[in-house]
């Protein structure tokens, strides 16, 4: 599937740069970050100005979006500052207010990428239409359906698409709001090389602070821009007020950002999705010490309410002696496999004697 270049449907030089609030407000506010930003210098020039409208909520009575009242003021912002305009789009409806006012890329969140019906609407809606598409990956960590989305569009004539990487939800508590797992945004490019994608770094941390380590990654992986959620006054904001940065914020982000010159996207590449499945056995390997654990605890009961000791030696010895004879079998260090059930073993006793000493209190 072939995809048209940045730099044939949108005036770039560099990565692609896009900024504005998470939620058009007012008409002052948006007329207000609109200008801040084409004031920005030009060697950090935003391409498109973001705005929400209409804003999918997690739970009822948190803020919407204004609707349709606030595309007018959009246009006004893109009549003054000269910028180009984006906003998100769920239903056919939403399309065809957008055309209206001129609005000139259009975005599919993360909630309706995940739903197959929604889109195929969206691509029945656009028929016709000669406009840039902007796709964000589902919320959930799940390839083939983000390639699903894209391909209907595509599907349906259009071939002016971008795709968004802006995180997956996970249950495990993380540093990020949603996590990068950047396997599956390299893998995507593997596939379709031609696909423009960029990075949206303020829905992957949640967190302003954050935003700078995540836009270099995505930079370092050769994405083709960023996504910035970009506020005049981030800390009253009615949506994501965290994660939002205000113009001269953005200018610092984008200053402090360094393109790598000359490198080699493909080893790049590779050594990310090993390092991905590396943090991936990791993550494994502490769950696993976390059950075991939790198993180590029921045996102190067990032993405790039978008048055993903790230390079982004949038990120790045939485990470290089948684990020793596992390793070799595996080619493993036989040495540093030892060392780490010794170490194990340790800690396994001090838990079971603490509980012997509680218990008995």
């Amino acid at each position: 599937m072939e995809f048209k270049p940045l730099n044939q449907f949108l005036s770039t030089e560099g990565p692609l740069v896009i900024a504005g609030p998470c939620s058009l407000e007012s008409q002052e506010q948006i007329i207000d970050v609109a200008l801040q930003l084409r004031n920005l210098p030009s060697e950090h020039q935003v391409h498109l100005l973001r705005a929400g409208i209409w804003k999918p909520r997690t739970r009822p009575n948190q803020f919407e979006g204004l609707g349709i009242e606030a595309l007018p003021y959009l246009l006004e912002a893109k009549k003054i500052s000269g910028l180009k305009t984006t906003v998100e789009v769920a239903t056919p409806e939403h399309i065809e207010a957008a055309l209206k006012y001129e609005v000139d890329v259009l975005w599919i969140g993360a909630r309706t990428s995940a739903n197959p019906f929604s889109v195929q609407e969206i691509a029945d809606a656009l028929k016709g239409v000669d406009i840039p598409v902007m796709v964000k990956n589902p919320i959930n960590a799940d390839l083939q359906l983000w390639m699903g989305a894209i391909e209907r569009l595509a599907l349906a004539g259009l071939d002016k698409i971008i795709a968004i990487h802006r995180g997956f939800s996970m249950y495990s508590k993380s540093q990020y709001r949603n996590a990068p797992i950047w396997k599956i945004p390299v893998e995507l490019k593997s596939k379709w090389p031609t696909l423009p994608l960029i990075c949206d770094p303020s829905h992957i941390t949640g967190d302003r602070s954050l935003i700078l380590e995540v836009a270099q990654k995505a930079m370092d992986l050769n994405f083709d821009g960023l996504i910035i959620e970009t506020h005049p006054q981030p800390e009253i904001a009615k949506s994501d007020a965290a994660q939002q940065v205000t113009p001269q914020m953005l200018h610092k982000i984008l200053r402090d950002i360094k393109i790598k010159k000359g490198f080699n996207t493909s080893f790049d590449n590779d050594l990310m999705i090993l390092r991905e499945q590396i943090d991936h056995i990791d993550r494994q390997i502490l769950n696993s010490l976390k059950e075991r654990k939790s198993i180590v605890e029921q045996i102190a009961h067990a032993k405790k309410a039978h008048n055993l000791t903790a230390l079982q030696l004949h038990r120790f010895k045939d485990l470290m002696q089948e684990r020793m004879e596992l390793a070799q079998n595996f080619d493993l260090n036989v040495e540093l496999v030892k060392e780490i059930f010794d170490n194990i073993h340790e800690d396994s006793l001090k838990i079971q004697s603490d509980i012997f000493k509680f218990e008995s209190k």
